[in-house]
């Protein structure tokens, strides 16, 4: 087996190409490299959204470090990574992959808000009578959904599969993990003037046991970001995510199926600023 010595491009193995992130094998570690890919309906657009890979990568560190105290992280370093990847990669710990897309809602929008309409739950989870879209709800719920392979859909599951899949132990803590990382992640939002509607984590088991937080955190791209001076339910909200190449796309007559039509360049720019807008916002750091 040969040593594949750090900082070095040539010495890195790709593992696996995602929708939007790369991963890397580099010795004993992991390189996970954010692309300015842009996915949506579990699709990726064909057009990519410049610095959206950089602007995911910082933001995600800014949170790990955020919620440090709360759960561990998978990142080793955010600077030793080839400097191809400079500013888009973490060198981060290898894991064992929970087989669950952990989400948590303290609002109901998306589509969790149509299942609602039609059943009355989301995953499961019996919601009061007559809330209205970005309804605020009495307090987080957990929904998790599958992990469906590149070109597949994420499904939702019930808090029931997730104990059929990992066992009734492990379920719990993945519950509670997710509503923790919710409540204090959406506590330091509000005090920017950001409302989290929702978020997806990734969590992983390290070798003695214990479940870490993995790939990104509270990110425009697994999260729904709201300003709250102009939160009002009953409506859809203004959105510092890619709701707004939803809202493009589902517009555009799109049937949600590869091949996703190109996004036109003003698209492209709003997205762009919007995912800008709100790194700047919780952050408090100006984007250069």
């Amino acid at each position: 087996m040969r040593v594949r010595p750090r900082g070095v491009l040539g010495a890195v193995e790709l593992l696996h190409s995602g929708k939007v992130r790369d991963v890397y094998a580099d010795g004993d570690d992991l390189l996970l490299v954010a692309s300015d890919r842009i996915s949506i309906y579990d699709v990726a657009l064909p057009t990519p959204i410049p610095d959206k890979g950089r602007l995911l990568t910082a933001l995600s560190l800014w949170w790990f470090e955020q919620l440090a105290d709360l759960v561990p992280n998978h990142v080793i370093s955010a600077t030793d990574v080839p400097a191809e990847f400079a500013g888009r990669a973490i060198r981060c710990r290898r894991l064992e992959m929970v087989p669950v897309e952990c989400v948590a809602r303290g609002y109901l929008t998306g589509g969790g808000f149509e299942e609602y309409c039609r059943t009355g739950t989301v995953s499961g989870v019996e919601l009061p009578r007559g809330l209205a879209e970005a309804s605020i709800l009495p307090e987080p719920i957990f929904t998790p959904s599958t992990k469906a392979p590149k070109g597949e859909h994420d499904e939702p599951i019930t808090y029931a599969q997730v104990v059929d899949k990992v066992g009734a132990e492990t379920a719990e803590r993945l519950r509670q993990i997710t509503i923790d990382v919710y409540r204090r992640g959406a506590e330091i939002a509000a005090d920017r003037g950001i409302l989290v509607a929702d978020t997806k984590i990734e969590l992983g088991w390290a070798p003695d046991g214990s479940l870490v937080l993995a790939d990104e955190l509270l990110t425009s791209d697994s999260s729904r970001f709201w300003p709250a001076e102009s939160y009002q339910p009953g409506r859809a909200q203004f959105s510092y995510d890619k709701q707004y190449v939803r809202d493009w796309a589902t517009g555009s007559g799109w049937d949600r199926q590869p091949p996703a039509p190109e996004v036109p360049a003003e698209v492209v720019a709003a997205t762009r600023a919007r995912y800008v807008d709100v790194y700047e916002k919780l952050t408090g750091n100006r984007w250069d």
